[in-house]
């Protein structure tokens, strides 16, 4: 299967809302999306759309966002959302979806990444519970779906606290 992976183009924003829609069976997370491109911190380079014979079939998000720190306040970057098209799933599409985005998070400075997430997909891609940091969700979240990774080694040696969304998430 030959996939595509860019960033973001304006002309992809009503195929990555409805990506969103029909992988979460709801709209909350194509909203969270299109708030989030208004934020001043979004990137577009974090913003990738997978393509299939010139279709839209994945998009995942990376943000910024403040981790409220025991001993001082740190940023990393947040996956969320990623969605795959219901009859592309099963097929590689996230994987390749969440390398790129690490790669690109490389490119941009970023040390370290934050997911709220299955517990069971996510690891393979080398996250690890977040509570190894005692790095934590904002509410009240099963453990084992609160994960990090570093991108660079120790990126999170020395650093805790309490994840800190932007005001864009409250209705997700």
């Amino acid at each position: 299967m030959n996939i595509t992976i860019r960033s973001e183009a304006r002309s992809d924003y009503t195929d990555i809302s409805l990506l969103n829609d029909l992988a979460f069976g709801r709209e909350n997370e194509a909203s969270l999306v299109e708030k989030l491109r208004k934020n001043p911190l979004f990137r577009k380079e974090l913003s990738l759309v997978a393509l299939f014979e010139g279709q839209a079939v994945g998009h995942i998000l990376f943000f910024p966002v403040v981790v409220k720190g025991d001993k001082q306040d740190f940023s990393l970057l947040c996956l969320a959302p990623m969605a795959v098209m219901p009859e592309f799933q099963g097929m590689g599409i996230g994987g390749k979806l969440i390398e790129i985005g690490f790669k690109t998070a490389r490119k941009l400075g970023y040390r370290s990444i934050y997911v709220l997430g299955h517990a069971d997909y996510y690891p393979r891609f080398g996250f690890k519970p977040a509570g190894l940091w005692n790095i934590k969700a904002p509410f009240e979240a099963p453990d084992e779906n609160s994960m990090a990774i570093e991108l660079e080694e120790n990126a999170l040696l020395n650093k805790s606290g309490t994840v800190e969304y932007p005001v864009e998430f409250n209705d997700v």
